[in-house]
């Protein structure tokens, strides 16, 4: 495997692809048993040989992960995965907040400000939401 600074690198099997003019949707399902989306494109689906069964990782950039601290209704984002603060690593301007949720961790880069706000610290119950279009895949 190689070295990536992306934090979020998460073990998953392909178990569709929708292909459309351009780009494609593809679902992955988590070890934990989640279902993740990734918009990419139909070359990279095509690139990647990506059909149902193919062993992926899912890639997430921390700045690209959001959280809330309960269900989030009337969202376009596809992509909202339960867990628990289990750190909160506060700077001067941001947080590092990680994510314990079934199967793996997640980490998120978020406003100090929003991390005080929503009162995050460890055992707190979050939902970390993800767009789809933030979601790249790779293979081994």
């Amino acid at each position: 495997m190689s070295s990536l600074s992306i934090r979020n690198q998460l073990p998953g099997t392909v178990i569709a692809v929708t292909p459309g003019e351009v780009m494609a949707t593809v679902n992955v399902r988590l070890a934990g048993g989640q279902t993740l989306v990734a918009a990419i494109t139909l070359e990279a689906v095509t690139d990647l040989g990506l059909a149902p069964g193919t062993a992926v990782r899912a890639l997430v950039k921390s700045t690209e992960v959001s959280l809330a601290t309960g269900q989030v209704r009337g969202l376009s984002i596809r992509n909202q995965i339960p867990g628990t603060v289990t750190r909160v690593a506060t700077g001067a301007a941001m947080a590092a907040v990680k994510v314990a949720v079934e199967g793996t961790e997640l980490t998120a880069a978020i406003t100090k400000d929003a991390a005080a706000d929503l009162s995050l610290a460890a055992g707190t119950p979050v939902v970390a939401l993800i767009k789809s279009t933030e979601v790249s895949l790779a293979t081994s």
